[in-house]
């Protein structure tokens, strides 16, 4: 059966890769103006057109959303602003769109467009890997047990059942937990895979306190899982740890 490399598993989502939006003396320079009197290299759009989306940080993002600014502050002061206010990007787009609505740079409208912007991201990846789609990026199931299992407010243990191709069979949330954990049964995991007919799986899970740390406990089950499972055949590929940013490959640190 083809191996997959778990080499490039994990998506970073830390802005160190964008193009900075602007240094101290700029911000300075620009604040109070209108986007458009600002250089036109400097301008969100323009800056998504010319290097695309991933070199923008996460105040010149929003700021495409917010479109315009209010007195004396631009749209991007605006995405500083609420992103500071709000304790960062994730905080701020894990609020239900009727909580964004309530901010002010955003309203009604903007906090629709944004959470279906999120919800668009979620349905093209979860279309990436649906059922018959080959798995030949590991990184994409990283990405898709982050934005399924993220924002969730207790542990979700889940489960990607793929063939002998390695081609995506279903996706199930297998444990639900609370705060401090979801117990998990490898007897339980084991049925499902049968039920699937599935010759290898990979797993992820969240930690809702935002650490991506595997615990001595993520290990210890991984390995009784690994151990049940090759009793039917089937292949533990990966264990994805999510929390805040990037998500943790058991695979690619070696633990498995």
């Amino acid at each position: 059966m083809p191996g997959i490399s778990y080499a490039n598993a994990g998506i970073s989502l830390t802005e160190g890769g964008a193009i900075p939006d602007a240094g101290d003396r700029r911000r300075n320079r620009h604040c109070g103006m209108h986007i458009r009197d600002w250089p036109h290299n400097e301008r969100p759009r323009e800056k998504l057109l010319a290097y695309g989306a991933a070199q923008l940080s996460d105040a010149e993002l929003l700021a495409i959303f917010i479109g315009s600014g209010a007195r004396g502050q631009s749209a991007v002061d605006l995405g500083r602003q609420l992103l500071t206010e709000n304790d960062g990007l994730r905080a701020l787009l894990d609020r239900p769109p009727a909580a964004l609505a309530k901010l002010r740079g955003l309203g009604p409208a903007r906090a629709c467009a944004l959470a279906a912007a999120l919800e668009l991201g979620t349905r093209h990846l979860g279309q990436q890997l649906a059922r018959g789609a080959a798995l030949s990026d590991p990184g994409q199931a990283g990405s898709y047990f982050q934005r399924k299992l993220r924002p969730l407010p207790h542990e979700v243990f889940a489960c990607l059942f793929l063939d002998n191709r390695h081609r995506v069979i279903a996706f199930e949330e297998l444990f639900r937990g609370t705060l401090d954990g979801a117990d998990v049964h490898p007897r339980e995991v084991a049925k499902r895979c049968l039920a699937h007919n599935a010759a290898a799986v990979i797993f992820g899970h969240n930690h809702p306190s935002g650490s991506a740390e595997p615990s001595a406990a993520d290990r210890a089950v991984t390995a009784r899982l690994k151990q049940s499972l090759a009793l039917v055949e089937v292949r533990v590929l990966d264990h994805f740890i999510v929390g805040d940013g990037a998500p943790t490959s058991m695979a690619q640190r070696g633990m498995l």
